[in-house]
């Protein structure tokens, strides 16, 4: 094309002898620079500035290296061009036409791209332009998400943040890298509206001390997934999520001991009670991990058995897996169906989760509660001790200790049941004239923790779609505190605490320090680029109310009865001294309170769970009231 330019026709037909060298050279010189220098190497969709840059380098290295040989060729006798205008219209014409065809590459797969990964209403929502946006992360991760954000169109990448003084004050990828100290300076230059966290690899802790160094801009933060997830192409820049409170707490996990992960689980046949809540779908993900032979998810809520079902048989099918997994409707206090079920699949494991554990409804609701966490976890046990089942793990909970509520004392009402049980060596099933001829095989384990984040009637949830509507956050006291955990670390606990049973151990997870829920509140407010609204900053954003405390809530949780807790051989497990009551006696109570229930004698029921729950105290007379309330019900029938 240069030759045809410059000389017309006929120099492009007929070009000399000695220049169809200028044919076979050209490509052998450039294209080793073109490889060399990455141009091969690029993706089209994720086309930038720093590849067109790349471009206008190898191609003009390649022209001064043609150059040079041409002029070597030339000193030898050997005349290899009529004009030096076709080589500086090479120069041209490859930098239009390599470059050029790029970008329109570039800009057809990002079209695509556009229509088909991102929704309407975020299209629709970047009329007024795209957001400025800086990346706290300047190396694989952060390069990564700036390479998707200039693809599309939502956002416009400003500036890089980043903690790594031989970074600090360099261009990467044509973006200025910032140090934190500096953020001010960074807001006011380049008018950032959020900030995008891309340290994926960096630690819980050290991710808590950088939030804890944004809470005071007024910028949204939110956070990337891993790299992996990046580099495969997964993650699109919509796919960024909100901050991880995980990250909040700076609590990080502690790889499982695979011993005790696997021991009771696989090649063997486990059932899971509750299948589909948020505990018990955690802990069905990690047993089919660990490869069991069969899986029993026991659930009453069709919706939510069918959902954790679906999830598991596509994780199976995927990774060509052959684990039975069996979905079964039921109920716990149905102790037939129970029996049947277990005995069917030949049990080996049993992880008990089902349970009522919202603290107001069960409040409201005392019979039911009893019936479901007490009655139901006798039911599950007794029919574990009936078919000769190996393990069984109850999840219990914090408010099982001192009980302000009556969750928390069924909880710890099912505990006792357990521990009596397991003391029991030949238990008299209820309604089984032939229990004496079960002996107790049946190791039984109680784990009980706290908190766990995303579960079902967590704060989380709650506190960011208050925000998420413009506020107000309410939060039930303002000293109220709550110990948290991610729910895979609790489920990978409970696991390993129950392999660590020895028969009617109550084991404590180490939930870390208490969080107070304020903070937490405020935490959120600042990472969503707002400001809580109160008495030192009147015109903030979002306001933070009080409640009051809800029936039978705590302002403390606890997570001991006794005291000294025993070690065990894993850091984050440690064992209870606690006292309990002979199955002997504990029968007699549970019938009082069964007919309790049936003559709907709340005042009866009332005192068995004060006499029985050591420390069980129901706060500021809510529940005095509500069993008053109970009464008058059955008086007027």
């Amino acid at each position: 094309m240069a030759f045809y330019l410059r000389l017309g026709p006929e120099g492009w037909m007929v070009p000399r002898q000695s220049e169809w060298w200028l044919f076979v050279l050209a490509p052998l010189v450039a294209i080793p620079f073109f490889v060399r220098m990455g141009m091969y190497r690029a993706v089209m969709r994720y086309f930038g500035n720093d590849a067109l840059r790349c471009i206008f380098r190898a191609i003009t290295a390649s022209f001064v290296a043609l150059v040079l040989l041409m002029l070597a060729m030339r000193l030898s006798g050997i005349d290899v061009f009529r004009s030096r205008s076709i080589l500086f219209m090479y120069w041209c014409l490859s930098l239009g036409l390599i470059g050029g065809l790029r970008l329109v590459a570039r800009e057809y797969f990002a079209g695509e791209r556009l229509v088909a990964g991102i929704p309407l209403y975020l299209q629709r929502a970047q009329t007024d332009g795209p957001t400025p946006v800086a990346i706290y992360g300047a190396g694989e991760a952060g390069t990564q998400l700036l390479a998707s954000i200039r693809v599309g169109r939502i956002y416009k990448a400003v500036a890089f943040v980043d903690d790594n003084p031989a970074l600090q004050g360099r261009l990467v990828a044509g973006l200025q890298v910032y140090s934190s100290e500096k953020m001010n300076r960074m807001i006011r230059t380049t008018g950032v509206k959020e900030l995008f966290l891309a340290i994926p690899s960096a630690s819980r802790a050290d991710r808590q001390k950088v939030l804890a160094r944004l809470q005071t801009y007024a910028l949204h933060v939110r956070t990337m997934p891993g790299i992996m997830d990046i580099a495969s192409g997964k993650v699109k820049v919509e796919d960024l999520q909100e901050v991880d409170i995980a990250d909040l707490l700076g609590r990080d996990a502690v790889p499982p001991d695979r011993t005790l992960f696997e021991r009771c689980i696989s090649g063997q046949a486990v059932m899971v009670t509750g299948a589909g809540g948020s505990i018990g779908s955690e802990l069905c993900r990690q047993i089919v991990s660990l490869n069991p032979t069969t899986l029993v998810l026991f659930e009453h809520s069709e919706f939510a058995l069918y959902e954790i079902h679906s999830e598991l048989e596509n994780w199976i099918n995927t990774n060509g897996l052959t684990i039975n997994l069996v979905p079964i409707l039921g109920s716990i206090r149905n102790s037939t169906r129970l029996v049947h079920v277990i005995s069917a699949w030949n049990i080996s494991t049993i992880y008990h989760a089902a349970a009522y554990k919202h603290v107001p409804i069960v409040e409201y609701n005392v019979a039911e509660g009893i019936m479901n966490n007490v009655f139901g976890t006798l039911n599950v046990a007794q029919a574990a001790i009936k078919c000769q089942v190996e393990n069984f793990v109850l999840i219990s909970t914090d408010k099982a200790v001192r009980p302000t509520n009556v969750m928390g004392s069924t909880k710890r009402m099912a505990e006792l049941v357990l521990q009596a049980l397991s003391n029991e060596q030949a238990p008299r099933l209820w309604n089984d004239p032939s229990a004496a001829l079960h002996l107790n095989r049946t190791r039984f384990t109680m784990v009980r923790f706290g908190n766990v984040l995303g579960s079902s009637g967590s704060v989380i949830p709650l506190f960011r779609n208050q925000i998420r509507v413009g506020g107000p956050i309410t939060v039930t006291h303002p000293e109220i505190t709550r110990y948290f955990m991610t729910i895979p670390e609790a489920a990978q606990l409970v696991i390993q605490a129950g392999a660590m049973g020895q028969g009617g151990d109550v084991f404590v997870l180490d939930m870390g320090d208490p969080v107070n829920i304020v903070d937490l509140a405020s935490k959120m407010v600042q990472l969503s680029g707002l400001t809580v609204r109160d008495e030192q900053t009147p015109n903030g954003d979002i306001a933070i109310t009080f409640s009051g405390l809800r029936p039978g809530e705590k302002l403390y949780e606890e997570l001991l009865i006794g005291d000294n807790p025993e070690p065990t051989v894993h850091s984050k497990i440690c064992r209870a001294n606690e006292t309990f009551v002979r199955w002997e006696t504990l029968s007699s109570v549970l019938d009082t309170i069964r007919q309790a229930i049936r003559n709907d004698d709340y005042d009866t029921i009332r005192q068995t769970l004060l006499d029985t729950v050591q420390g069980y105290h129901p706060s500021n007379g809510i529940v005095d009231l509500l069993y008053e309330h109970h009464q008058r019900l059955s008086n007027s029938r």
